[in-house]
């Protein structure tokens, strides 16, 4: 009889763990945000300085990357030419040819005397063999596991780094969509290799990045990563004003969530949106239909017959009903999976970095987002946008309320897990 209570209340403490990762942070955004001024207005700037964190900084300069075919040796180059510090976060980091040469320029630098810290996710790194691992280490690469299951932290275990943050020498940083896999390599011709897009950027804002790093790094080992080699004098490179911020459930999660709405709202003209999963909550919906209310422009850019999560896919169209009612324009991208994530507003905001738009990455993620204030970058990302639009298919109103039984039946029964898409 003792041995069936212990195993009983064994079991009961596991599933009370285990449904503890169901449960979002206690704070929580629950009313609309209403439009009181434009994305042009000095206002927008100045509010999203003070509620979303880091200040925004001038005199820097992104350039933007397409595919693995640029993105990876973009890396790869600063990674190899750095002269006095590394610092790398990425959620997926899997074996494979790329992994293997990213592993090697790591090693390599290390091994050199350059200071290199990497910190991968655990989930994000289970396809990662252990000799990757072990290569980096003996090399004298300072690695960390985000957040590896054990017993006491399995409540944990749906907090994931999905950061993506590069930082050469304190002076470079990258930020965007793609991880360590070869999935990302090529230039997304065909169904095995996925759309997406990078950045890197120079100039006083990656100071922040670095600070972005250091902020798991610290929840992980402690250390404070500081001093010239990491937080050098940093130059105005360009004319660029920018800021990254970061979310995440023990630091504030709803952040992330906050600057998207406070976008939406300020929205005059146009919205144009990359989601790789798109599963917005009721607020983010309700935003997006008060801005077509508003006469703005909507375009969205979602995967099409190629993603590596259906039931995605099937709980991201159940919300779809009021945005075409509305207006809005919903688009597929045909040739294989896309990864983007960018959101350009009014021709003047551009945001980028690893943030999904849905309630995983608003919510139960560490998150890192770079805002971009710049007209001319806008229209270059606009660009973007429109090819992979004329790779799409419009997705009906027609199509949306004529779509399978058996897809409705299934939204309705995925709708209980609709935070963990």
């Amino acid at each position: 009889m003792a041995v069936i209570i212990v195993v009983t209340c064994s079991v009961a403490f596991f599933l009370f763990l285990l449904a503890a990762n169901f449960i979002t942070p206690e704070k929580k955004l629950d009313r609309k945000i209403e439009h009181r001024y434009a994305i042009s207005d000095p206002q927008f700037q100045r509010e999203m300085s003070v509620l979303m964190g880091p200040p925004i900084v001038p005199g820097n300069h992104v350039t933007a990357y397409q595919n693995g075919a640029e993105i990876f040796p973009a890396m790869l180059d600063a990674i190899r030419s750095a002269q006095t510090s590394i610092t790398f976060e990425t959620y997926i980091y899997w074996s494979g040819e790329i992994g293997q040469v990213f592993t090697d320029a790591l090693a390599e630098r290390a091994a050199a005397g350059i200071v290199v810290h990497v910190t991968i996710d655990w989930v994000g790194s289970i396809k990662m063999e252990q000799a990757l691992l072990d290569q980096m280490e003996a090399a004298g690469v300072h690695l960390q596991r985000y957040r590896p299951l054990h017993w006491y932290n399995i409540q944990r275990l749906n907090n994931r780094t999905h950061r993506k943050l590069l930082v050469v020498d304190g002076k470079t940083g990258f930020t965007g969509g793609v991880g360590i896999a070869d999935v990302w390599q090529g230039e997304a011709t065909d169904p095995e290799h996925w759309r997406d897009s990078h950045f890197r950027i120079d100039g006083p804002a990656v100071a922040q990045f670095q600070a972005a790093f250091n902020d798991n790094w610290i929840k992980i080992t402690g250390e404070v990563l500081n001093g010239s080699v990491y937080f050098p004098p940093l130059r105005p490179v360009g004319e660029m004003d920018a800021h990254l911020f970061i979310a995440s459930p023990a630091g504030g999660s709803e952040s992330m969530h906050l600057m998207f709405l406070m976008a939406i709202a300020a929205a005059e003209h146009s919205i144009d949106l990359a989601a790789a999963y798109f599963v917005p909550d009721e607020l983010i919906i309700g935003a997006l239909v008060a801005a077509r209310d508003r006469l703005v422009e909507l375009r969205i850019l979602v995967p099409g017959p190629y993603i590596d999560s259906a039931a995605v896919r099937l709980r991201s169209k159940a919300d779809w009903g009021p945005l075409l009612t509305a207006g809005v324009e919903i688009y597929e991208y045909q040739p294989t999976m896309l990864h983007t994530k960018l959101l350009v507003i009014d021709n003047a905001f551009i945001s980028i970095g690893s943030t999904n738009f849905d309630i995983r990455s608003l919510r139960l993620n560490d998150e890192a987002s770079l805002n971009i204030y710049d007209r001319d970058f806008a229209q270059q990302m606009t660009a973007v946008f429109e090819k992979d639009i004329t790779r799409s298919k419009r997705y009906s109103l027609y199509m949306w309320q004529h779509r399978p039984l058996a897809d409705k039946l299934a939204e309705k029964l995925l709708w209980p897990i609709k935070s963990q898409l």
